[in-house]
């Protein structure tokens, strides 16, 4: 909705944005095929260490090693239930994934889809065990030795992101938020501080992904497909847009206006060598464009206080959520608190999508879509909130118009192919509506 594929070509997600890949189930390229295997792989590896916490004696390090490898495992499941599903509201008893708490092997039989609510009882319960394994550790003095490494705040992020998603029990979405945010040193910083998203020691990360050079990914990694001004690279020739009905309902007071790229030229001026459209995201750079590096932020501060707002909005704690929304805005928008005072305490959000924000809690799901564009999936929010939306409206610079109805089932991914040919227990009828 809210991020475009300017061009195909070299754009290797574009038809991800058309919502044109379903046929892809079948082949082991596909994006369903590469998400389930990469998501049962994690799971795979976690269960083998898991297997392991009645043989090892409790020390810091054995600790950590249980907590992270249970937070990685609850992880896994989010994505997969979500991507292979609608959302917990859509209904708890629909199928959702194949729940495996045990290392398999070639020999292993499969298993069958379980319900959804099945999925989100295992999460809940692996993200309490690692909350309160990497807790222990944490008291211990265990400290993690590089930002890749789960501790028991990112434990504690990732147990808000499941409520959230789940959306039963927000006050448990918003313990996990306020207790991650309790890490020592961290904040919310200003957007010129940090442009780029590529720092793993940004004062206001809570989990990054280090790459260095040797290691770089090059053309193939997520900054060749995002930052439009590295020769060479896939993004120069299939940009990424912010669509401009998100864009023209942030204030110009909003610094985070400065992410995208705002000029008289709505082609790209080749002449000068400038790969820019009008739109073009400028949010995630290479912070070196030679050596092909630049770090993965995964969790951040910002995220933390924007579920703690929700959260204590959807539980009535209005002045909380102010609060919270706040500290965010106070390093974004130099006139927010006028804006902030003129939204109506309440807990109902417009089916428009375009709507400017009115309630408090449309202004909380606004600044989500602002703040998080590009990182965190719009289409996990829009399935929670049953909501759609129309790519078809006055002044959109979408390249694939289109319209999704709540709960569409182009929201859902297919299972693969190789899942049924694999597995004796997934039968024809087990597979999602195409």
């Amino acid at each position: 909705e809210d991020h475009i594929m300017r061009e195909s070509g070299k754009g290797w997600f574009y038809w991800d944005y058309a919502y044109g890949i379903k046929a892809d189930y079948t082949t082991s390229a596909g994006r369903q095929y590469q998400t389930w295997n990469f998501f049962y792989t994690l799971i795979n590896n976690t269960n083998v260490i898991i297997g392991k916490e009645n043989d090892w004696e409790s020390s810091p390090l054995t600790n950590a090693v249980l907590g992270q490898a249970y937070a990685i495992r609850a992880y896994a499941y989010y994505f997969l239930v979500q991507f292979f599903q609608q959302a917990y509201v859509e209904g708890s008893d629909k199928p959702g994934v194949p729940l495996y708490t045990e290392p398999t092997t070639k020999e292993t039989q499969g298993k069958a889809r379980g319900k959804v609510s099945d999925v989100y009882t295992l999460m809940n319960n692996d993200i309490d065990k690692a909350v309160t394994y990497l807790g222990k550790a944490k008291d211990e003095k265990w400290s993690r030795e590089h930002e890749s490494y789960i501790d028991y705040y990112v434990a504690n992020g990732i147990k808000a992101r499941i409520a959230l998603a789940q959306g039963t029990d927000y006050s448990r979405a918003r313990d996990g938020a306020v207790e991650a945010l309790k890490k020592s040193g961290l904040t919310v910083l200003p957007v010129a501080d940090f442009l780029g998203w590529n720092k793993k020691l940004s004062a206001n990360s809570l989990w990054s992904l280090e790459v260095i050079a040797s290691q770089s990914e090059n053309f193939r990694g997520f900054f060749s497909h995002m930052d439009a001004d590295a020769a060479g690279m896939y993004a120069g020739k299939a940009r990424r847009l912010i669509a401009s009905g998100l864009y023209d309902l942030i204030p110009n007071t909003d610094e985070r206006k400065i992410q995208w790229w705002r000029a008289p030229m709505d082609e790209a001026d080749e002449e000068s060598g400038n790969s820019m459209v009008s739109y073009c995201q400028l949010k995630f750079r290479f912070s070196n464009p030679t050596t092909r590096t630049g770090d993965y932020l995964i969790m951040r501060a910002e995220e933390m206080l924007l579920i703690a707002a929700e959260a204590e909005c959807r539980l009535q704690q209005f002045d909380k959520a102010r609060g919270y929304l706040k500290q965010l805005e106070e390093k974004r928008d130099s006139n927010y608190a006028t804006r902030l005072a003129a939204l109506t305490n309440a807990v109902t959000y417009s089916d428009n999508t375009l709507d400017k924000p009115k309630t408090l809690l449309e202004e909380i799901l606004f600044q989500r879509r602002v703040e998080l564009w590009g990182e965190f999936p719009r289409v996990f929010d829009l399935k929670r909130l049953q909501l759609g939306f129309d790519r078809e409206y006055t002044g959109s610079n979408h390249t694939e118009v289109l319209a999704m109805e709540p709960a569409d089932i182009d929201f859902v991914y297919p299972i693969p192919q190789a899942e049924f040919d694999g597995n004796i227990n997934m039968k024809d009828s087990d597979q999602n509506p195409m």
